[in-house]
């Protein structure tokens, strides 16, 4: 039976607005008296989280072996764009995270300036895996890429992603979606479709929702906190309402959710994080947080690495 009611129309303009930060108003958020308890706890995760994330020679954590809180910690290689994807995956191995990987990105090391995609042999593929496995390392998702409707052509992206061993692929190609919910079911992979900021077209969590409701259990939300930030929504008043359906997530931490500001290490924004993890883990949630860190894309690493100690200490809080 076809499911409704979870999302209409007219029920987003009820988030609490948040001013911008300033003076005594910071300093409360930062230390925690503005939020309850379980928010208080994760304020202190900050300043310790890179060691966490650098700690050690200890094991990272692939895939297989996801966090004792049900899901696998992986960086956006997009956060690296900067970079080739060789010396991506070395950085994400510094921060102790998986990854997630993007089309596009030169991959370096051995192969210069040929570009990530599903057009590479089996060489380069088992080339790139062998990086992964040098660092211990898995590749967890593939995206953002456009897939046509097409049968013919969108193929190829599932049997790049089958040879990566991925859990999923991230679209925003939702005019595809009966290419996108056969090959979801045949080749067993989560798609996951993404939302950028207003006014892009799949901004609104319900346009998501409205195409996805009633189909295949794979297809559902690579949900980017931070763009639904920038787009004047509370993310975690959207997460309260499309939980069942994420199969990913873009993680941010932000000063505002009334505007575009940058990214921050996780846990000194204003973005409850914590209720958020809660709310998609009750719904059974298994699938990648990932760190897409879009600020100094150059100098990134330590910032990335605090909201890797971040997610490691959610972890082992509620594993």
């Amino acid at each position: 039976m076809k499911r409704t009611g979870i999302i209409s129309s007219g029920i987003w303009g009820s988030w609490i607005p948040v001013r911008g930060l300033h003076g005594a108003e910071r300093n409360s958020i930062l230390t925690g008296t503005m939020k309850t308890k379980r928010r208080s706890l994760f304020t202190m995760v900050p300043a310790a989280s890179a060691l966490l994330a650098f700690r050690s020679k200890g094991e990272l954590i692939p895939v297989e072996a996801i966090t004792s809180a049900g899901f696998s910690i992986s960086v956006q290689c997009w956060s690296f764009r900067k970079f080739t994807l060789f010396e991506a995956i070395e950085m994400a191995a510094f921060s102790g995270a998986n990854v997630e990987i993007f089309p596009g990105q030169k991959l370096g090391g051995p192969h210069g300036r040929l570009k990530l995609g599903p057009s590479l042999g089996d060489e380069v593929i088992a080339s790139i895996k062998g990086q992964l496995e040098k660092h211990g390392l898995k590749a967890v998702n593939f995206g953002v890429i456009k897939i046509p409707k097409e049968e013919n052509k969108a193929r190829p992206i599932f049997e790049f992603a089958k040879k990566f061993g991925l859990y999923g692929v991230t679209t925003e190609s939702l005019e595809a979606i009966d290419t996108l919910e056969k090959l979801a079911g045949e080749y067993d992979l989560k798609v996951c479709f993404h939302n950028h900021p207003r006014p892009t077209r799949l901004w609104h969590p319900d346009t998501i929702w409205e195409a996805i409701d009633g189909r295949h259990a794979n297809l559902g939300y690579c949900a980017d906190i931070g763009h639904w930030a920038t787009s004047g929504l509370d993310p975690l008043e959207v997460i309260k309402k499309v939980a069942p359906r994420v199969h990913a997530l873009h993680m941010k931490d932000r000063a505002s959710i009334e505007r575009w500001t940058h990214d921050r290490p996780y846990g000194t924004g204003i973005i409850d994080l914590v209720a958020i993890l809660d709310e998609v883990r009750q719904h059974g949630f298994a699938g990648n947080v990932s760190i897409e860190y879009e600020h100094n894309w150059k100098t990134n690493l330590p910032e990335i690495a605090q909201c890797v100690g971040y997610l490691r200490a959610y972890s082992r809080m509620r594993g």
